[in-house]
């Protein structure tokens, strides 16, 4: 198993134990905790000029700070994205600078591009043929695109509200897609039978890239922060707000901004700031009830499918980078979401996503309570194209021109 030099393994987020990658796939064999791979950043030479010089073209470029070199990754040049200033949404908000960063842009127009090319470059190395996993839609349509890259096969277990695009291109892939009435948890439900079904039968050798029980999706979202730190000229944002299902990549940057201040790359954490929908916030809830863990959201009530994660199994991870960050947590209506992403198209000129744009409502709500100040920079992160949702922003768009004419 090819891995870089300064990863010495996995360790257990509940048990803190220690375990070897090459035998140690999914979950902590000693408890069944989630793993993170831990790094010696002692064995880590970096420096900004040596970064520098290397061209911005996937996020492979930060290799030392990734569980596998460059060489073994099963790639589509994913990463290196644009972070571009939105000087009209500074002044909405009243601080100093806006700036959002578009995943849009990836190979799948989502950021789950980042998390399946760590992931499936694990299961690469560790052999496996066919990986499988459930998800809201984006990271299924991105794990048969990865999966086709590597040459194996994906089963992609998806709720039948996830998007017509991300069903389609799933099949595009070759993915065998099972679509599960309901939600993200009973596809995950269809998931987890069949991989207990299978699992002393031909689905024995299903790999999994889930969210979380993979340790390695998490790993590779955080080249977000290192991306974004490194375009802002090595200064850290203030705020950094993330729309939050799952919460992979809010974890994942938080990582990665303390990775950067040990290696002496930047200096301060950005505050981490969760943004959910009202009909779906079980992380907004816990947070503000000051639990360390959520409760399942009943009853969702939202159209953006990507964060409509009523049990996001990390929230603990969520929590506490929200709490060691000094950052926050905050719900606005799907009417404020779509509003958020039609004024960011038509102000700066950017398609955000109808999901995404979570985080450009919740910033307006964050700045109304006077989160941030005059002179903050701000970090919107779009996690994913706007074509994603189109047929959900142009009927919001037909909603408020009939509106309007009433």
């Amino acid at each position: 198993m090819r891995t870089t030099e300064a990863f010495v393994g996995l360790r257990c987020v509940d048990c803190e134990a220690l375990h070897d990658p090459e035998t140690t796939t999914h979950g902590c064999p000693d408890c069944g905790g989630m793993l993170d791979p831990e790094y010696d950043l002692d064995r880590v030479d970096l420096t900004r000029e040596a970064i520098e010089t290397r061209r911005f073209d996937s996020m492979w470029r930060y290799e030392e700070l990734l569980p596998f070199p460059r060489e073994a990754a099963v790639s589509l040049d994913e990463g290196a994205t644009p972070l571009v200033e939105c000087p009209t949404l500074a002044d909405r908000m009243g601080v100093g600078a806006v700036y959002l960063k578009d995943e849009g842009r990836n190979p799948t127009g989502t950021f789950k591009d980042r998390g399946q090319t760590a992931a499936m470059t694990a299961a690469s190395e560790h052999g496996a043929r066919e990986i499988a996993l459930n998800s809201a839609g984006n990271a299924g349509q991105s794990a048969a695109a990865y999966a086709a890259r590597a040459g194996m096969d994906a089963h992609v277990f998806l709720p039948d509200r996830a998007g017509f695009t991300q069903k389609a291109m799933t099949e595009v892939h070759g993915g065998d897609l099972r679509v599960a009435k309901g939600e993200i948890t009973d596809a995950g439900s269809e998931y987890a039978a069949a991989m207990a079904e299978g699992a002393e039968g031909d689905r024995a050798g299903w790999y999994s890239t889930k969210t979380f029980v993979t340790p390695y999706r998490h790993d590779g979202k955080k080249t977000m922060a290192h991306e974004t730190i490194e375009q802002l000229g090595w200064e850290t944002p203030d705020a950094v707000v993330y729309p939050t299902g799952g919460g992979v990549g809010l974890v994942g940057m938080h990582k990665a901004a303390k990775e950067f201040e040990e290696l002496g790359l930047s200096e301060g954490l950005p505050g981490m700031y969760a943004a959910q929908a009202e009909g779906c916030a079980p992380v907004v809830r816990a947070w503000e009830e000051g639990t360390e863990v959520h409760e399942a959201w009943i009853d969702i009530t939202t159209a953006c499918n990507g964060i409509a994660v009523p049990d996001p199994g990390a929230s603990p991870l969520i929590l506490e980078a929200l709490a060691e960050s000094d950052g926050g947590a905050v719900a606005t209506s799907d009417r404020a979401i779509l509003d958020a992403a039609i004024e960011v198209a038509r102000t700066e000129g950017l398609e955000v996503g109808a999901t995404p744009a979570a985080a450009v409502s919740g910033a307006f709500e964050l700045a109304e309570r006077g989160e941030f100040g005059p002179d903050d920079t701000v970090v919107l992160l779009n996690t994913g194209a706007g074509n994603k949702d189109v047929d959900t922003l142009r009927a919001h768009l037909g909603e408020r021109e009939e509106e309007s004419r009433d």
